[in-house]
C-alpha cells in the first residue's frame, strides 16, 4: 500500500487553515472592489508560446510544461532527439501551467480589447505554478492576488496601487514596507557606466543583492564583463544609506544630466508627491535604487513589499510594463500592477499571531435528538433556520447524546439544540451554549432570535 503524500511544494488546507485564508482573501477582495477593480479569471493552462520569453531565461526554466496527449513521441525524428533537451521539450509539449497572472492578463486584454473600457482595472485571485526548489515561504503551487490598471500611462495609477497596498496591510494589521524604484533609474546607472548592452545582466545580478550580498553581486557582474572600476563606482551607490530625498539627491548628482536616469527619478518624485494626499502615513514607502525585480517585462516603476517585524522575503510585488500586449498583437497598451503574495502574508501573520479568533465551522448550531421522531422534527427545524439565513446542520445518526456534543466541540459549533420527547411535547428544544455551558428551553422562534 502506497503511503499518501503531497507533491513537493504543494499543500493541503483543512477547515482551520481555510478560515484564515478566506479571512485574508475577503479583506483583499473588499479593497480591490472599493478601488474599482473588476474580477476576471483565466485558465490554469496556457499555450507555451504565450508564456515563454516573458519572464527572462530564469523564469522560462521554472515553467511547468504539460506533455502533449496521445503518442507524442511517434512524430519525432532522430534529429529531434539529438537537438538537446530544450528543443526536444518544446516538440512534445505545447502547453504549460501559468507562471503568474500578468502575462495571461495581457493575453486576455488583447483578445477582448473591443469589449473592455480603458483604462481597464482588473483583479484576479487564482493559483499559479513554478517549478522552483521548495523552501520556507516558497511553494510550487501558490495563490496570487493581482490588481492591474492597463491602458493608461498616468503615474496616478502607481500612486493608486501604493494606496491600495496601504489600505490592505492596514486592514490586516500587518506592518510592511513598500520599496519602490524605476527600471529607468537602473537603465540610467548602466548608461552612465557605458554598459547598456548588459542591462539585463546588471538587473539580474542586483536582484540578488539581499540574498547574496554586494561582494557576490560584484563578482557576478565582473563575470558579465563589468570591470573593477565599474564595481568601485557601483559600490559607492549600493552601500549609500539615506532617506528618500537623500537618495534622489545622490542619484541626481551621479546621473549628471543623463536623460534616462533623470526621467526615472522624476517618476519617483511625482509618485511620492501624489501619495502625500492619500490619507496614510507613508513613512513605509521607501525609494531604493537597488531594487531590480527579476521579471524582464517591467519597464518603469517597480514595487516590492516586505514585512517589517519578521524577515520573510517579498510578500508583494509589481510594476509598470509597456510591451506585454505587443506580442499578442496589441501595441501601445501600457499597464501597471501589484501582486499580493497570499501564502507568505499568511505565514507572516501566523508567525506574528495577527489573526483574530476566526470561527472555522460553517454552522452556528447543530441539532441533536434521541430517536427517529426527534430526527424528523430536527430536519424540519434545521431547514427553517437555513431559510432565515442561519448556518445550521443536523447530526445525521440516532446515537447517544454524547456523540453529537463531541462532534460539535470538535467542529467548534457554538450551539447545540437537543430535541427529546419532553421538549417536543412543548414544541420546544434545549439549547446549549458550547462555550459557557448555559442551557435554555426555547421555542423555534425564541431560538432564532437568540442565535441570529
Amino acid at each position: 500500500m502506497q503511503k499518501p503524500s503531497n507533491a513537493r511544494g504543494t499543500r493541503d488546507f483543512g477547515p482551520k487553515e481555510m478560515a484564515k485564508r478566506n479571512y485574508v482573501f475577503n479583506i483583499i477582495r473588499k479593497h480591490f472592489e472599493q478601488f474599482g477593480f473588476q474580477a476576471i479569471e483565466t485558465p490554469a493552462i496556457e499555450n507555451l508560446s504565450t508564456l515563454t520569453g516573458k519572464y527572462g531565461d530564469e523564469g522560462d526554466q521554472l515553467l511547468f510544461k504539460i506533455l502533449n496527449s496521445g503518442d507524442y513521441l511517434s512524430k519525432l525524428t532522430e534529429q529531434d532527439l539529438q537537438e538537446g533537451s530544450k528543443k526536444f521539450t518544446y516538440k512534445v509539449s505545447e502547453k504549460g501551467l501559468r507562471y503568474d497572472l500578468t502575462v495571461p492578463f495581457a493575453r486576455f486584454v488583447s483578445m477582448n480589447r473591443n469589449d473592455l473600457a480603458f483604462p481597464f482595472r482588473r483583479y484576479q485571485i487564482q493559483p499559479v505554478w513554478r517549478a522552483d526548489r521548495p523552501q520556507k515561504g516558497r511553494y510550487r503551487e501558490f495563490y496570487q492576488c493581482d490588481a492591474d490598471i492597463i491602458g493608461s500611462n498616468s503615474l496616478l495609477n502607481e500612486a493608486d496601487l501604493i494606496t491600495l497596498f496601504q489600505a490592505i496591510f492596514n486592514s490586516l494589521n500587518l506592518k510592511a514596507n513598500l520599496v519602490i524604484n524605476s527600471r529607468k533609474v537602473l537603465a540610467g546607472v548602466v548608461d552612465v557606466l557605458g554598459m547598456n548592452e548588459h542591462f539585463v545582466d546588471f538587473a539580474v545580478a542586483i536582484d540578488k543583492l539581499d540574498k547574496i550580498g554586494w561582494d557576490s553581486v560584484a563578482k557576478e557582474l565582473i563575470e558579465k564583463e563589468f570591470t573593477e572600476d565599474h564595481c568601485a563606482v557601483l559600490s559607492e551607490l549600493i552601500l549609500f544609506e539615506g532617506n528618500n530625498l537623500a537618495k534622489i539627491d545622490k542619484l541626481t548628482s551621479f546621473f549628471n544630466g543623463n536623460s534616462q536616469g533623470l526621467a526615472g527619478l522624476k517618476e519617483i518624485e511625482d509618485v511620492l508627491r501624489f501619495i502625500q494626499q492619500n490619507g496614510f502615513v507613508n513613512t513605509n514607502i521607501i525609494f531604493d535604487y537597488r531594487l531590480a525585480r527579476g521579471l524582464s517585462y517591467y519597464t518603469g516603476l517597480i514595487f516590492e513589499g516586505k514585512a517589517i517585524d519578521i524577515p520573510f522575503g517579498s510578500i508583494a510585488g509589481g510594476g509598470r510594463y509597456d510591451n506585454l500586449t505587443t506580442d499578442f498583437g496589441l501595441p501601445n497598451m501600457s499597464g501597471v500592477g501589484l501582486s499580493f503574495g497570499i501564502e507568505r502574508m499568511i505565514d507572516v501573520m501566523d508567525a506574528l499571531n495577527l489573526f483574530p479568533e476566526i470561527p472555522f465551522s460553517g454552522s452556528k448550531i447543530l441539532f441533536a435528538y434521541f430517536d427517529e421522531a426527534g430526527q424528523t422534527q430536527a430536519f424540519q427545524y434545521v431547514n427553517e433556520l437555513r431559510k432565515q439565513g442561519i448556518p445550521s446542520e443536523i447530526y445525521p445518526e440516532v446515537a447517544k447524546i454524547k456523540k453529537p456534543f463531541e462532534f460539535a466541540d470538535k467542529k467548534r459549533i457554538p450551539f447545540v439544540a437537543v430535541l427529546g420527547a419532553q421538549e417536543m411535547a412543548q414544541n420546544k428544544m434545549n439549547l446549549k451554549n458550547m462555550e459557557s455551558g448555559e442551557q435554555e428551553l426555547l421555542s423555534l422562534h425564541e431560538l432564532m432570535e437568540k442565535i441570529k
